[in-house]
């Protein structure tokens, strides 16, 4: 298991995500073919959960993108079988405390780590080929190292946790969730107000001092700009289904304004 992702950051590379939200596995193929760093299974809210995503997670791997997962929320099963289908890594909704993310980490990360429950399934190609030849500490040490575990920053009490939560053995980042944060902190939607600016800015410094992975939203291209010229390692731009729906538009107004 070799998670592409995870070493273009190290890399120091920049790189590029969207949203999967309308589950359908072609369209997750198109998105891997077209050149996109990632592909962020929404399944916090998207209409699918982990058949589904098993599905999607093998049509990224086959278009060469790498699968992430938003998992539903903290709870075990949530996280567990999101990795045991194939999720290279996952994003964690509405964190609030250091003692959720210790949860989180223990249910995510095997020993010595955390507490993983083990079994045979897509993440470890169900024991065969080089797996045969493994040891289970050595398949922990693969999974531990591979896998991204990173919860999403988008409330107030996250935010006011940042240091802590960042500085744990087991966390590889956070996704700042810049329109529910925005809420959070009374500026609903507005992405330019000083506060919101101040908190991605605070979050963007913390993961750099722990040498973890920041990764954001952006609705619009001009914010995927911004955030990278930020120093954000990571952008999710928009989401398939407004992609397509604003494509649809200007189709038709090409065609039908003279």
């Amino acid at each position: 298991m070799k998670n592409t992702l995870k070493q273009q950051l190290l890399n120091g590379e920049q790189v590029l995500g969207i949203f999967h939200g309308v589950g359908n596995a072609s369209l997750v193929e198109i998105i891997g073919y077209t050149g996109f760093d990632y592909v962020l299974l929404d399944t916090e809210h998207g209409p699918y959960d982990v058949v589904a995503a098993q599905e999607y997670i093998r049509a990224a791997l086959l278009a060469g993108v790498t699968p992430l997962v938003r998992v539903k929320d903290n709870q075990r099963n949530s996280l567990l079988k999101m990795l045991d289908v194939g999720a290279r890594g996952i994003i964690i909704p509405n964190v609030k405390t250091v003692e959720e993310v210790k949860d989180i980490i223990a249910n995510s990360k095997y020993a010595p780590i955390g507490k993983r429950g083990f079994g045979a399934n897509n993440g470890n190609k169900f024991l065969t080929g080089d797996y045969t030849q493994m040891s289970l500490s050595e398949l922990f040490d693969i999974h531990n190292r591979e896998t991204l575990v990173i919860p999403q920053c988008e409330t107030k009490e996250c935010l006011d946790n940042i240091e802590e939560i960042v500085s744990l053995e087991g966390i590889d980042g956070i996704f700042v969730g810049p329109y529910d944060l925005s809420v959070a902190l009374g500026c609903p939607g507005e992405t330019n107000d000083p506060l919101l600016i101040e908190a991605m800015e605070k979050v963007l410094h913390v993961c750099q001092k722990y040498h973890k992975f920041a990764f954001i939203y952006a609705q619009t291209i001009e914010e995927a700009r911004k955030r990278f010229d930020m120093g954000y390692a990571s952008v999710t731009y928009s989401m398939d289904s407004i992609i397509f729906a604003d494509a649809c538009q200007r189709v038709i107004h090409d065609i039908k304004t003279e």
